[in-house]
């Protein structure tokens, strides 16, 4: 498991402080138009094949952020929220870090069990911070290119 935001493959973004609109608004169906688009960085595919979360709690997640239903902002477009660990509820579940801008993208970028970590330090919410100025301001062919290099996956319709 990563023990820092370098580790989870952030270290080399920049640019963009926003914070987050809150609306009721969420349609996060494949090929509809106004869509959220969910993805998971390379580092966060690995954690949850392993940890066996379905893409349907991680669109639960978001779901529940469009809702103005957020477990932490960090601010300048971070944000945690808790997910189901599989047969238990989200109290006894994971932690994720989320680059998230409103009705537009969200990207799972790190995730962890609050029995083996307390929370994420100050140098590493700095680090998505930095992380989330970037990442949130890619346009479509950049982050079509990154998908295409293994560096971030797109999350669909089903499990």
């Amino acid at each position: 498991m990563a023990t820092d935001a370098t580790d989870a493959g952030i270290d080399s973004c920049m640019a963009l402080r926003r914070g987050i609109r809150y609306n009721t608004k969420c349609d996060i169906k494949s090929g509809e138009q106004g869509r959220v688009r969910i993805f998971k960085n390379a580092w966060f595919e690995r954690f949850a094949r392993k940890q066996k979360i379905q893409n349907a709690v991680l669109r639960d997640a978001v779901h529940r952020a469009e809702q103005g239903l957020v477990d932490a902002d960090l601010g300048g477009g971070v944000i945690k929220q808790r997910v189901a660990r599989p047969g238990q509820g989200r109290s006894a579940g994971y932690r994720t870090v989320i680059l998230y801008r409103q009705a537009h993208r969200a990207f799972f970028v790190y995730g962890f069990a609050k029995s083996h970590q307390a929370n994420i330090s100050d140098e590493e919410e700095a680090a998505f911070t930095k992380a989330a100025r970037h990442v949130l301001e890619l346009t479509d062919q950049q982050l079509a290119m990154l998908i295409r290099n293994g560096q971030f996956s797109e999350v669909d319709d089903h499990d």
